[in-house]
């Protein structure tokens, strides 16, 4: 039986919703990071820091997390190949959750950075896990709206978290039994950890990656899974990497290096304002942001599966650059947060629909979830310095202008498109 007539059934169900519900709590620690670092460098500093030395200190803790979330997703996508897509995705649920609830009890600057790079790790694993043990369970007409759903779910996540921080203010001195508020927002975090319950009990291995094993079994041979050596000795996998890395930089540098410090420039807005009230805006606005963020990757999903992936990435990256530029050069009160930062939302994460769709299937088997986790993740590498270079600029020029100036990172995206090819309507690589 033909791929395209196999039957979707309810384990395809129970693989996405389960698969989703990984990414989306994995997304909920993010934002609560993201709404926290102020609060929590300013804790860990001491009431004599300088507002220089806790903006260089939350920039620091971002760069931290985002290196772990580079090395988890290559060595967890490498993992991934090996182990399989189901036991690396509860190694690297564990991880994520157990480490952003320690982040609660930080005691100073360093072992909060090493939490934050902790965390990172599994963070960075999760997502290929996911996508990849989608891409190869689900019948092929499900996978593009499947893997489209499941990065745009995540923005439940993302909604979740900044819903948290409107009950547990983090910049409040009293916040759960005691501890601060941006010490109990992290200890939410560990509650995704009861999800390694279902993931084990009720997933299995995909039949491609069981397929590929047991070949290895009977013929004793090494089919070299899991290895980024035969990946960038093949002609094609090595072009794919290359323009899944060229295109996943343009979108990690654009949102965590830019996007992400959009409750940053509502401190800047509102300047003077109560401590209270930036809080107030910054939660709607975030999750206002991630309201926006749905239907941009919902947006995403529809034109790359109807038209193509690459003319829905054109459209997507050229959207993104030109409303990030616009928000932080336009951003001045609390009314325009709540009509600006959605209108970014949608465009900048939509590309992120676009990395969970295209990237499985720039791949074969033996090769996906290391793919996947190269192009995915390695890219952070290269954005980790972002925000060392946000601050930077906003010392030399200005926040806004530095940001504006970062957003011509999109135009890499594009030249990419030149060389990428179209994957719509065609099997996954084996």
């Amino acid at each position: 039986m033909k791929e395209e007539k196999e039957p979707i059934t309810p384990y395809h169900w129970i693989v996405v919703i389960i698969a989703s519900l990984g990414w989306l709590f994995d997304c909920m620690d993010q934002r609560l990071f993201a709404l926290s670092r102020e609060s929590a460098i300013a804790s860990l500093l001491g009431p004599d820091a300088t507002p220089e030395a806790i903006k260089s200190g939350l920039m620091t803790a971002t760069t931290w997390m985002i290196l772990g979330w580079a090395t988890g997703g290559i060595i967890f996508g490498i993992l991934s190949d090996r182990w399989g897509r189901v036991k690396t995705m509860a190694a690297t649920l564990l991880l994520y959750s157990i480490f952003t609830g320690l982040s609660g009890f930080s005691k100073g600057i360093f072992d909060f950075m090493i939490y934050r790079f902790l965390v990172g790790l599994g963070v960075g694993g999760m997502f290929g896990a996911a996508t990849t043990l989608v891409a190869e369970s689900v019948p092929s007409r499900l996978r593009a709206p499947a893997l489209g759903a499941l990065q745009a779910l995540a923005t439940v996540g993302n909604m979740m978290g900044s819903g948290i921080s409107l009950f547990v203010p983090p910049g409040s001195p009293d916040g759960l039994f005691g501890y601060e508020g941006w010490r109990s927002l992290f200890f939410f975090g560990i509650i995704p950890a009861v999800l390694v319950v279902p993931m084990v009990l009720l997933l299995k291995e995909p039949t491609a990656w069981l397929n590929l094993k047991n070949d290895k079994e009977k013929s004793g041979k090494d089919a070299k899974s899991g290895s980024i050596r035969e990946m960038f000795g093949h002609k094609t996998w090595r072009k794919n990497a290359i323009i899944g890395l060229l295109l996943g930089v343009s979108g990690m540098i654009g949102l965590w290096g830019i996007g992400f410090f959009s409750p940053e420039l509502i401190s800047e807005a509102l300047k003077g304002e109560k401590q209270e009230i930036i809080d107030q805006v910054r939660g709607r606005g975030t999750i206002l942001f991630d309201i926006g963020a749905f239907l941009g990757m919902t947006a995403f999903t529809i034109v790359a599966a109807l038209v193509s992936r690459r003319l829905a990435f054109l459209i997507f990256l050229v959207l993104s650059m030109g409303a990030t530029i616009f928000v932080f050069n336009n951003l001045n009160s609390a009314s325009d947060a709540y009509w600006m930062l959605p209108m970014m939302g949608f465009a900048q994460l939509s590309l992120f629909a676009g990395y969970s769709i295209y990237f499985p299937e720039l791949f074969p088997t033996r090769l996906r979830g290391t793919g996947v986790g190269f192009c995915y993740n390695t890219v952070r590498y290269l954005a980790a310095p972002a925000p060392i270079l946000l601050a930077y600029l906003s010392t030399t020029l200005s926040f806004r202008m530095g940001a504006s100036l970062m957003s011509c990172i999109y135009i890499l995206g594009i030249v990419a498109l030149i060389w990428a090819p179209e994957t719509k309507d065609k099997e996954l690589p084996e």
